[in-house]
């Protein structure tokens, strides 16, 4: 496996592959990671070329966020994704990704990237749609493998690569959880090491929020604005600080609807951390 820090080096590195899968990341690695970059194995191939990066980047963090304090596990996260069949990291300095002030971005549409997660944390996804466009252009990957733990993320970017015309195929990534005694089910988020023991055991109190959720929903209640207020207060009660609890239109993230399939969808803040989760649902009338 090859550590490369240079655009040009890449390019260089990558010039006599065609089949290139592409796996993003900020770094801090954890199996759900891993196990994009062995999706991205299996779609290119044993002939094909598995491209991952690692760059914190600071234009998707807001001034009060932990752009400073994000850990970075350069060594330990190569050796991780050697293991799981990555070829290349890209892994750039700041200045190599951003050798002047980023002063063209790509911005999402407000009816996608200002709710939910773009309402709590204003220009996310045009940090996010800047570099993953960049890195795009940098890397010129065939497919691209992102995880559906950050559900909204992905629609934002197959809606952005549908919208450009890029001449790339987006995966999506089941959500990996914890199989550790006392956090089992727990979605697996690199912030997660912020959590205590005890807190990693209270924070299923999110996913089981969310599935509560959807069993009201398919039990036959309709009124999502109650429904959510009462998830949101559980949450409350039990000494979280929710910031969404809702459930979605899968294709769109419209208002639930009956007979469209749907997704439940919960940010929430424990303790010092901020943890996000989601759960598909099938349609019922």
């Amino acid at each position: 496996m090859q550590l490369i820090h240079t655009i040009a080096g890449l390019r260089e590195a990558l010039a006599p592959h065609r089949e290139r899968g592409f796996v993003p990341t900020m770094g801090n690695l954890h199996d759900g990671h891993l196990a994009l970059v062995q999706q991205a194995r299996a779609l290119v191939g044993p002939a094909g070329t598995v491209v991952a990066s690692i760059f914190v980047n600071r234009l998707q963090f807001a001034p009060h966020e932990d752009f400073d304090t994000y850990p970075r596990t350069l060594a330990r996260d190569c050796a991780l994704l050697e293991g799981a069949g990555c070829d290349i990291v890209f892994a750039p300095s700041e200045s190599e990704l951003y050798p002047e002030p980023q002063g063209y971005k790509v911005v999402p549409p407000a009816e996608l990237a200002d709710i939910l997660e773009g309402h709590f944390r204003p220009g996310f996804f045009t940090g996010v749609c800047t570099v993953v466009h960049k890195l795009f252009n940098i890397v010129q990957p065939t497919l691209a493998v992102f995880g559906k733990k950050d559900y909204q993320q992905l629609m934002v970017i197959r809606r952005m690569v549908a919208q450009m015309a890029l001449p790339i195929a987006i995966h999506g990534g089941e959500t990996r959880r914890s199989e550790a005694p006392g956090s089992e089910g727990l979605a697996l988020s690199s912030r997660n090491g912020y959590l205590s023991e005890a807190e990693k055991a209270e924070a299923l109190r999110l996913s089981r929020a969310l599935k509560a959720l959807i069993a009201r929903w398919q039990a036959g209640e309709r009124g999502l604005a109650a429904m959510e207020a009462d998830a949101m207060q559980a949450l409350r009660d039990a000494g979280w600080a929710p910031d969404y609890l809702t459930l979605r239109r899968q294709h769109d993230l419209g208002p639930a609807v009956a007979g469209q399939p749907l997704v439940a969808l919960g940010a929430a803040r424990l303790g010092k951390t901020r943890l996000i989760d989601n759960l598909e649902a099938a349609a019922v009338s």
